[in-house]
């Protein structure tokens, strides 16, 4: 029998994963000033109705010295990651920071977390939107807090409209789009390494949400880092006790509202029936910016994080390009860290979580750019170019290179039947190769835990006879420089799997993982960013596309390109029931690569 998991055990646990990357995205070091006393703070409780709930928010107002009725300033508004607060170390210290440079400030804890109010509701804009839209009431001055507590020092672009910006990550990140979409007083957003879509988010498939018999095809659970936001978010009851009896759970929850609960209980079963899997997928994309978009008209400045595997950089691409093709000002920075990685020691230079250097990171500069332009209206001001992307290789010189959109997948490698990856289709050679997948997971690329924790992580690796490699020809002449995401177009045979893929319960179809290695002169090999794209095959008998997570990565001279795809990956539920898969190359017909490259130095 399992030893059972002491209370304070389970406390110092959940604690820690509240200390990281869930709970802290961003943090900003107020600059030294020259007066003892920059900002006055004042804490409110702010009452609100939303969905059929209400409850109260706790939330701190920030008010740089010198600002008054006479002489208002533009507000910043910010909340916290999950599993954080209005008092965790980076909401704080983003208010702090803001209004040190001489906006109001407003933090506040996101519904269902600190000493907030109602259950956690993922963001959903027509709750977690609605609240936030009660505290630009707030900063407009058309309402008062619950003391009585009326604030009428924050700018304004009309009578009842208040010139105000949002900044946060994660959680923190994604509740920015909700609240534009449901209140356009909102001037001007910065999410960080957040998500566009929860359905890929959670239970990607990088095959595409591809129609067949039942109208969609679900992915591949991503139950490490799913299972680690449940046990956060069920676990505030320990981190926080004496909580409002508002946060009340649903459906069987303890925190949670009841559709969440739900999609966490069916992706638990391992199992896709039509119906409730179609209610979902509407649910999870329903609290996703990925179904309101249409209703963000905030000009956009997004920045994701190359290290991270719970928001890949696909996610803040998608939401780029929706918003620009419908005329939403937006421009996107690709940085180093993110919740897989670099986020309590990120590299020289870049944004710090630990002095949140702005000034003097690349990062930190576009954003204060930002909100000059559109919460300071200083029209002159550079908001630098439309895509960058952070380049580790570079020692000296500028660490961003930049670009007017993402490059698309363009250069080819083509899958031999050797296990060599050629630039020539005539330099096929035919053969046929296969592997199995075992009962138990048999690869390993991360684990989320350990990247939560801050902990060492084991290295990836692929049981003999349960992946297929194929690998380049040594770099020579320039380095090969990788920005975007790379995409494999590929035919599989899996007779077991044909034998039921077409099941009702989609479950039954084939789940292989694709991912890139950077092979060194020396043979050891580097899985990039430990991404990998999992993809759930809408049907063995046709060919079909796996778009991989975006990477920026220099293949440099010497160096090898693996591709490969293994039958599961540990931080993923994987197949049921064990389906050997054969892949056939021909020079008439095989596998193609298509990586994004642009031109590298020397």
């Amino acid at each position: 029998m399992p030893r059972a998991v002491s209370r304070p055990a389970l406390r110092t646990s959940l604690a820690l994963l509240a200390g990281t990357a869930l709970a802290a995205p961003l943090a900003l070091t107020a600059p030294a000033v020259a007066t003892a006393d920059p900002y006055s703070v004042t804490a409110l409780k702010v009452t609100v109705r939303v969905g059929h709930r209400t409850c109260t928010m706790d939330a701190d107002v920030y008010r740089p010295a010198g600002v008054d009725a006479k002489r208002p300033a533009p507000a910043v508004l910010t909340t916290n990651g999950f599993g954080g607060s209005k008092a965790d170390g980076a909401t704080d210290t983003i208010a702090k920071a803001f209004a040190s440079r001489g906006y109001v400030a407003l933090s506040y804890s996101g519904l269902g977390f600190g000493k907030t109010g109602c259950p956690i509701s993922l963001d959903d804009p027509r709750i977690d939107g609605r609240a936030t839209s009660r505290l630009l009431d707030l900063l407009a001055g058309t309402r008062k807090a619950d003391d009585g507590t009326k604030i009428n020092y924050v700018a304004k672009d009309g009578r009842d409209d208040p010139r105000v910006g949002m900044i946060g990550g994660s959680y923190g990140g994604a509740i920015q789009l909700a609240a534009a979409s449901v209140d356009h007083r909102v001037d001007a957003l910065v999410p960080l390494i957040t998500w566009h879509d929860l359905s890929y988010s959670l239970d990607p498939n990088n095959a595409g949400r591809a129609a067949d018999a039942d109208g969609w095809v679900p992915g591949a659970y991503k139950w490490q880092w799913t299972s680690a936001f449940f046990l956060l978010g069920e676990g505030q009851g320990l981190l926080h006790p004496n909580l409002d009896p508002s946060r009340a759970g649903e459906a069987g929850c303890l925190h949670f509202v009841a559709r969440a609960c739900d999609t966490k209980r069916l992706l638990d079963s391992g199992r896709y029936p039509p119906a409730p899997t179609r209610d979902m997928l509407d649910y999870v994309r329903s609290v996703s910016p990925v179904s309101y978009l249409r209703s963000v008209a905030a000009p956009t400045l997004l920045v994701q994080g190359q290290a991270d595997s719970l928001f890949n950089l696909n996610e803040a691409t998608a939401t780029y390009r929706a918003l620009t093709e419908q005329g939403t000002p937006a421009k996107m920075i690709w940085q180093s860290w993110g919740h897989s990685g670099g986020m309590k020691h990120p590299a020289p230079g870049e944004l710090s979580l630990a002095n949140g250097n702005l000034e003097d990171s690349y990062v930190g500069r576009r954003i204060l750019a930002w909100f000059d332009r559109y919460l300071r209206h200083r029209k002159g001001v550079d908001t630098g170019p439309a895509f960058a992307y952070y380049r580790d290789w570079v020692k000296d010189g500028p660490t961003y290179g930049t670009a007017p959109a993402v490059p698309p997948a363009g250069r080819r490698l083509y899958l031999s039947g050797d296990g060599a990856l050629v630039e020539d289709r005539r330099d096929v050679v035919r053969g046929t190769r296969e592997y199995r997948n075992l009962r138990i997971p048999t690869s390993h690329s991360e684990s989320s835990l350990s990247s939560m924790l801050n902990l060492p992580d084991r290295p990836p690796h692929d049981l003999p006879g349960t992946a297929l490699a194929w690998t380049s020809a040594p770099v020579t002449g320039r380095p090969v420089d990788v920005v975007g995401a790379p995409e494999v177009t590929l035919k599989v045979d899996s007779p077991r799997t044909e034998e039921v893929q077409n099941s009702p319960d989609a479950a039954e179809k084939l789940v292989l993982f694709a991912k890139l290695y950077d092979v060194a002169p020396d043979g050891r090999a580097t899985l990039v960013q430990r991404l990998v794209a999992p993809a759930r095959v809408p049907d063995v008998t046709r060919r079909f596309t796996v778009e991989l997570p975006g990477i920026v990565h220099r293949y440099e001279r010497g160096h090898r390109l693996r591709f490969v795809i293994a039958a599961s990956d540990d931080a993923y539920a994987g197949n049921r029931g064990v389906k050997p898969v054969a892949v056939t190359s021909g020079p008439e017909n095989t596998g193609v690569l298509e990586l994004p490259v642009v031109q590298g130095e020397s």
